[in-house]
């Protein structure tokens, strides 16, 4: 073998580091590579415009994970501000009701949510057979006090799911009791603190990121960081032919250096699909060009769905669609905001992952795309 024969090929790999080395910021480039498993050719990629996107290694039975980069030519101030509008930033076709939650938060807060039978059917609804999460104290309390053959039952039960929620939320923003602890609706309970709790302990990223940051998120308020950005918001969603499921989100911004700002989504309660969601948003200024950002999006999700009989090949499934859709998602945003557009893409509250498990979550017998997939 010729000198020259080595040589390339070492030459060829120091000047891909060194391109990728140019435009991000060594701190985070560090978190990219450790963490969210970037690989040199990945940040090359991203470097030269391209969306980039891969899975995460799942740590428990039913979660799966991706993350994506994308550069987008505009400051990432003009991101951050759109963001802060969650109602407009989600606007589109999937996002069917949004509102955001006053401090404190109040019943008018919700006041344009409509729960209707296909979201909530008091007269179907039992402990270990009903068609949102909730615990079974409140499934039982709707079975005393309201008579599912009276002819206002549905408009009692839409008035009383509210009031639960709401209490849900505050107990949440005022670090009290009265969270939802355990969800009873199936015939196997869920967690979802717990659920949250194991999320969070696999994404380091956080820490190496924010120092304090998985901190604020678990115990929030107690641990609250003083220079973070908090705010929650209720959505009605939509994915394609699947039930709508309502959702509240905690919604956290805080800048670590004047370059990179971290943003964290996390699921505080959703009534269909979802165990536990957190999403980390990176953005960060590019070294050469000020103006531009990169934008990394990951998340993290837990589905009971997601267990049980062919359960890895559910995760694959669902991994391969998410990586898709948040190509996708990449793409349009970039687009978007770039050419300065009010951003309508559908709806990514939840991230691609939540979409997807929604869609494959339902009540859709799963054996028709099990055999497609194994052929």
């Amino acid at each position: 073998m010729s000198l020259l024969r080595v040589i390339c090929p070492m030459l060829v790999g120091a000047a891909t580091l060194a391109a990728v080395e140019s435009d991000i910021d060594t701190a985070i480039r560090g978190v990219l590579t450790r963490y969210l498993r970037f690989t040199t050719s990945e940040l090359a990629d991203l470097q030269a415009g391209k969306v980039v996107k891969h899975g995460l290694d799942s740590t428990a039975a039913g979660e799966v994970g991706v993350v994506g980069a994308v550069r987008i030519n505009v400051p990432k101030a003009k991101f951050l501000t759109r963001v802060r509008d969650i109602a407009r930033f989600k606007s589109g076709p999937d996002v069917l009701q949004i509102g955001r939650f006053s401090r404190p938060p109040t019943i008018d807060d919700l006041a344009s949510l409509t729960v209707d039978t296909a979201d909530f059917d008091v007269r179907a609804c039992r402990v270990g057979n009903c068609g949102v999460r909730l615990p079974a104290a409140v499934i039982q309390q709707f079975e005393r006090e309201i008579d599912p053959r009276a002819p206002d039952a549905q408009q009692r039960a839409a008035a009383r799911f509210k009031q639960v929620l709401l209490d849900d939320v505050t107990a949440y923003v005022n670090g009290s009791p009265g969270r939802f602890e355990q969800y009873d609706d199936g015939s196997r309970p869920i967690r979802p603190l717990d659920e949250f709790d194991g999320v969070l302990g696999s994404s380091p990223a956080l820490a190496a990121l924010v120092p304090g940051l998985p901190d604020h998120l678990k115990d929030y308020p107690a641990s609250r960081l003083p220079d973070a950005d908090d705010f929650l918001y209720w959505s009605k969603e939509r994915v394609s032919m699947s039930a709508a499921f309502i959702t509240v989100t905690h919604v956290t911004i805080v800048c670590p250096s004047t370059a990179t700002c971290v943003m964290t989504t996390k699921d505080v309660y959703s009534s269909r699909y979802i165990d536990a969601s957190l999403a980390i948003s990176i953005a960060t200024d590019s070294v050469e060009t000020p103006s531009a950002f990169y934008l990394v999006y990951g998340n993290r999700a837990r589905a009971n769905a997601l267990k049980g009989g062919f359960s890895s090949l559910r995760r694959a499934i669902v991994e391969r669609r998410a990586r898709g859709s948040l190509e996708e998602y990449l793409r349009t945003l970039n687009a978007q905001v770039a050419d300065g557009k009010r951003v309508k893409i559908f709806s990514y509250q939840l991230s691609a992952i939540s979409y997807q498990l929604s869609a494959l979550s339902s009540r859709v017998s799963w054996e028709p795309m099990l055999k497609a997939e194994s052929r």
